[in-house]
């Protein structure tokens, strides 16, 4: 950072309440917006932490409909959730508001009407898919059809999910609505957009030269927009919820919601201060940070910057975009679509008091540089391996033995020999990595420094066996107490912004009180004389059927899916009816069945085929027991030529069909048949 600020406003992406919020949410943008909050309050550095959500546009509308609700119900029901889930991780939003307020018509609406009076907006009229049943313009979300490049059968105007190619709706094979599922026309509309090709010599020179401290992943995105040329973009649209464009003659019109949306981090700033919000927006001293998700750069480097462009007034642009890659769930993407998340709110009530465990992996495992992986059994092992053996187990120890030797009362430390002062040196060294990789963004590694003074504490411990010595040298002990009770107090102000239940509870036994990073390396933060209170144990251990309970429910949804998404196989080649009347299908009776010795797939019948009896091997094994079919009657081929399978020659065919899930069903009369009847 080259420049001192005298105080940092911090938005964060608003959240789409289509739905609760998931771990890729939080290791894109909240937990590490939360972070760096929480470092700049300890520091002492003046800090507005600004969030809500985002409650307008399609799929809230589609949500809707499909439950018979209206979409002020939708976003009511999910703005709560997500709200309270944020709460209970700890995220310290100074203010957590939505898009649907008063105040946020209002702020949007000004914001509009000032670009629309200064001749900003660009009037083009352009034609659109229109539902001549439901009797509206159709947005891109509001259209389904066939994907022109991977042929899913269920892409949508703006994206197809199956090959993540993004689509106009136009581009789409056999185009439906979504409302009605009839086929669509093209009609004629006005909209009003933003000349971005206006404002991209002044945003190529604010990013390109005056941001290069960028993170690669943002400067290179907005590098490669800026380099193919920038566009005109429509800044409303043809629906009617959302805000309203505020213009005679715009009926049946609202603000597009990428327009809108961003526009929410100013109206949530003046809902929570509204008699000093534009010194957090205005005045140049305001250092502004916007945390989002990779697929947000464009709008918060490029839309954004150049809607406050056009408006003017002061609007100071941010000084950082600090986006994350994505994170993926058990070697997937995560998708809202098909349920392959793990939910904030599912989590918190799975793992109670565990928020803690969840900011951790999220910030150790973070996708900063690249996209990453949640697991489960990762999530176990740092749990387990790090922040039970590690930390917990140093903390507890440490006052464990404060209280066996010294009745918890903070002993005073004799003279520090060369090991004491070693770590006392360390810590202080840590404290400035930590520090300087806050500062930039990288939290992976800070949390690793923070960490590292717990792992510095177990080896000076371990190396300095107060057991041993207790009974020769309690001055020694007591030395060595202190020493580790000083570390223990680090350990409480270093992990506060990655797990602040933790912090608090550790803090809480040690007496500490308010906590500030200068604490940090201190050599007498905690007071000699003063009480520790009963040891707690800060973390626990999770067992293997909590993961397993997991890891199971998505190899359930695995198969969910697998099945939703199920097409039939393309037809065969036609063939003519005289090739096929030459195919003899017989019915038959099972009468003996066993599975077929080193063959997992094999079973060999005996069917009764009205003539006499044949051997049948058919590869159904992993879908029957043997017992299941004995008594059975199947539709097999009876005139194939015969085939050695393992060594047993099979005499025609039995006919299965292959379920959605993959599973075999064998063909058989509705009602009994005489063995050998012909299938005509």
């Amino acid at each position: 950072m080259t420049k001192e600020f005298k105080r940092t406003l911090i938005t964060t992406a608003l959240p789409y309440t289509n739905g609760p919020v998931h771990i890729g949410h939080l290791a894109g943008v909240y937990v590490p917006a939360d972070i760096y909050a929480r470092y700049l309050r300890l520091a002492g550095r003046p800090v507005t932490l600004i969030g809500g959500s985002d409650e307008h546009g399609v799929p809230i509308t589609l949500k809707a409909k499909a439950e018979g609700v209206s979409p002020q119900d939708i976003v009511d029901r999910y703005h709560a959730l997500i709200k309270k889930s944020f709460e209970e991780l700890g995220i310290s939003f100074d203010i957590y508001s939505r898009t649907t307020s008063d105040i946020h018509h209002r702020t949007a609406s000004e914001f509009f009407r000032r670009l629309y009076d200064k001749g900003e907006f660009v009037e083009k009229t352009s034609m659109q898919l229109y539902d001549e049943e439901a009797g509206q313009f159709l947005a891109d979300r509001y259209v389904t059809g066939e994907c022109p490049h991977c042929h899913n059968g269920h892409a949508y105007g703006d994206q197809c999910e199956a090959c993540g190619t993004s689509l106009n709706a136009t581009d789409l094979i056999n185009p439906k609505s979504a409302i009605t599922g009839s086929v669509p026309v093209m009609r004629e509309t006005r909209h009003w957009y933003l000349p971005l090709d206006k404002w991209e010599p002044a945003l190529r020179h604010w990013i390109l030269d005056g941001h290069k401290e960028w993170k690669s992943n943002v400067y290179g995105q907005c590098k490669s927009w800026l380099d193919m040329g920038l566009q005109p973009r429509a800044v409303s649209r043809d629906l009617s919820w959302g805000v309203p464009v505020p213009v005679e003659g715009a009926e049946g019109k609202v603000l597009y919601v990428w327009f809108d949306a961003p526009i929410g981090y100013i109206s949530n700033t003046i809902e929570l201060l509204p008699d000093s919000w534009q010194t957090w927006w205005k005045d140049p001293e305001t250092r502004i940070i916007n945390f989002i998700g990779k697929d947000n750069i464009v709008f918060h480097c490029i839309v954004f910057p150049a809607m406050m462009m056009a408006y003017g007034d002061g609007f100071q642009l941010p000084d950082n975009v600090p986006a994350n890659e994505f994170l993926n769930l058990e070697g997937d993407k995560i998708s809202t679509s098909r349920n392959w998340a793990v939910w904030l709110h599912e989590y918190l009530a799975d793992f109670p008091g565990k928020q803690d465990v969840l900011r951790y992996v999220l910030t150790a495992n973070a996708p900063e540089t690249k996209d990453n992986d949640f697991t489960w059994r990762d999530f176990q092992a740092r749990n387990n391996s790090e922040l039970v053996a590690i930390l917990g187990n140093f903390v507890n120890r440490v006052l464990v033995l404060t209280h066996k030797y010294f009745g918890g009362t903070v002993p005073a430390a004799g003279e520090l020999q060369a090991m004491d002062n070693e770590i006392f040196d360390e810590v202080l060294r840590l404290r400035d990595a930590l520090t300087e990789n806050l500062e930039n963004f990288r939290f992976r590694e800070a949390v690793k420094d923070a960490m590292a003074i717990a792992r510095l504490g177990n080896k000076y411990l371990q190396d300095a066996e107060p057991w041993k010595i207790a009974k020769t040298d309690m001055t020694r002990v007591a030395t060595v107490m202190n020493v580790c009770l000083q570390l223990c107090a680090d350990i409480a102000v270093a992990c506060e912004p990655f797990m602040p239940f933790m912090s608090r509870k550790l803090s809480a036994m040690l007496g500490l009180g308010t906590l500030s990073w200068d604490m940090i390396g201190g050599r007498d933060t905690v007071k000699a004389g003063s009480t520790i209170e009963t040891p707690e144990l800060l973390f626990e251990k999770i067992e293997d059927d909590a993961i397993k309970a997991q890891t199971d429910r998505l190899e359930r949804i695995k198969e969910e899916n697998r099945i939703k998404s199920w097409q039939p196989e393309p037809q065969q080649p036609d063939v003519d009816f005289d090739t096929f009347m030459k195919a003899d299908l017989r019915v038959g009776t099972v009468l003996e069945c066993e599975r077929v010795p080193k063959a997992d797939k094999l079973l060999r019948f005996l069917i009764d085929d009205g003539i006499g009896r044949r051997t049948i091997v058919s590869g159904i094994a992993e879908h029957y027991a043997p017992e299941q079919l004995v008594g059975k009657q199947v539709v097999f081929i009876a005139n194939l030529p015969p085939r050695k399978l393992r060594g047993i020659e099979s005499q025609g065919m039995i006919l299965s069909a292959m379920n959605a899930d993959g599973s075999l069903k064998v063909i058989a009369p509705s009602e009994p048949s005489t063995p050998g009847a012909q299938v005509k």
